[in-house]
């Protein structure tokens, strides 16, 4: 069978050698260019930093429940605080990255959540804690608003789903990262130290991420935009999206998020404090337990970025979003040894990961590039500040007493991915869609 050399529908792209299904599916990451790799590998190390920063607190959540005698309540809180700041500080890097760049902006947010992870190391009440983790959601919900427009804009559209849902398997990375050094500084240092010594581990990365994303550009895309509009002499208009025919696709992907953090959030805040306090697990045992929750997340981040560019993205969320609720249903609801509880980690990570996966490129496929930025950081983040109550209601109720605590994850959880299904049924297919500059 010959070979044909095809035009990629993204600005600046180089022409791509269509090679037969089974080829381009084994070969897609070797077929980038090498912007397209630079941009994907940083892009991946961010999103490993950024996981690994905020799960530290959650693995360290059981320590400062004992050694502070903070509530369920406090802690929840502790833990919506900087997903709720981050909504704020997503819309707004989203804005500033449609109006500076995105590539700027990215290395702006980094520097900021890093520094905060740092400072929350030094904290010795739950006060001071709770400013320096929700001044670091600032930059955490930046960095993805950021990350997420370049690297949809940077990857060509054949390829784009399977590229963003990768380079979201980061977060799995950098949980597990969080999980491995939990479980070795734990065991190296006391309680009373080890949680400042995570934190104080959480800088050390940023500086090498930096360092790989000196050399990364500005996706041509955004550029070509930038210069049209600087032409014709056009304003910017950041308040575009929500009028008509954008406020619509604003909404609905804000419900999208909302329903797919909400239950991701109430999972991986409250998984290990439920194997700990719940299952009466070592912290070598939780560990081992998360380990299984991660690798499955990892493998559902990258399969279901797959699936987006073989099945397309609405299928895809439908897909993962039931089989997400199955799971945790009978995660939390059904009475399982501890064994059953090991194995089905795998699958429960699996499926709340694989929601997650395609939201990136849907996202940047929805939004016209004036304001791509702006409409993708507001509504994934937005969505994450209405998700990210979850993990507080999930300890109010679970303190009030009138259920358990893992009765309220699971009952929390499928409600979200209700959600999810919802906004699905209301959201365009994107799939192979291209990225115009869009004056």
């Amino acid at each position: 069978m010959g070979y044909k050399v095809t035009n990629v529908a993204s600005v600046g792209a180089k022409p791509e050698v269509r090679l037969p299904r089974g080829v381009v599916t084994a070969t897609w990451f070797v077929s980038m260019s090498s912007k397209e790799r630079r941009t994907f590998w940083a892009c991946f190390y961010a999103w490993t930093l950024d996981a690994m920063s905020v799960q530290i607190y959650v693995v360290v959540m059981p320590t400062l429940i004992a050694l502070w005698g903070m509530s369920k309540g406090q802690a929840g809180t502790l833990g919506t605080s900087a997903l709720l700041v981050s909504s704020l500080g997503g819309w707004l890097a989203g804005m500033l990255s449609d109006r500076y760049g995105r590539v700027r902006v990215l290395r702006w947010t980094i520097i900021w959540f890093a520094t905060f992870t740092f400072l929350s190391g030094l904290t010795h009440s739950y006060g001071q804690l709770l400013v320096t983790r929700s001044l670091q959601g600032l930059g955490f919900g930046g960095e993805w608003a950021a990350g997420a427009v370049l690297i949809s804009e940077v990857i060509s559209k054949e390829k784009r789903g399977r590229a963003a849902g990768s380079v979201a398997s980061g977060w799995a990375v950098g949980y597990g990262a969080a999980v491995l050094l939990y479980s070795l500084v734990f065991s190296l240092a006391s309680p009373e130290h080890a949680w400042r010594i995570l934190f104080f581990l959480g800088l050390a990365p940023a500086v090498i991420v930096l360092w790989i994303c000196r050399n990364l550009e500005e996706p041509a895309v955004y550029l070509k935009m930038k210069e049209d509009r600087l032409s014709l002499k056009l304003s910017s208009n950041l308040l575009e999206i929500f009028q008509p025919p954008l406020l619509r696709v604003t909404i609905v992907s804000s419900l999208l998020a909302a329903g797919a953090l909400g239950g991701n959030y109430t999972i991986l805040t409250w998984l290990p404090t439920y194997l700990k306090l719940g299952r009466n697990l070592s912290v070598l045992n939780t560990g081992g337990y998360l380990g299984v929750n991660i690798f499955g997340s990892f493998l559902g981040y990258v399969l279901s970025a797959h699936l987006c560019d073989w099945i397309g993205r609405r299928r895809t969320f439908v897909m993962t979003a039931s089989c997400a609720a199955a799971t945790v249903a009978v995660y939390t609801l059904a009475p399982l040894n501890s064994f059953a509880v090991l194995l089905l980690g795998f699958p429960l990570g699996f499926f709340q990961s694989g929601i997650i996966s395609g939201m990136s490129a849907t996202f940047a496929e929805l939004f016209p590039t004036r304001v791509r930025g702006t409409g993708q950081g507001f509504a994934y983040n937005t969505g994450r500040g209405v998700g990210s109550a979850m993990p507080a209601v999930v300890g109010y109720a679970a303190g009030a007493g009138a259920m358990g605590l893992g009765q309220v994850i699971g009952i929390c959880a499928i409600c979200s991915y209700a959600v999810v299904l919802v906004a699905t049924a209301l959201l365009p297919e994107t799939r192979g869609k291209a990225l115009e500059p869009n004056v």
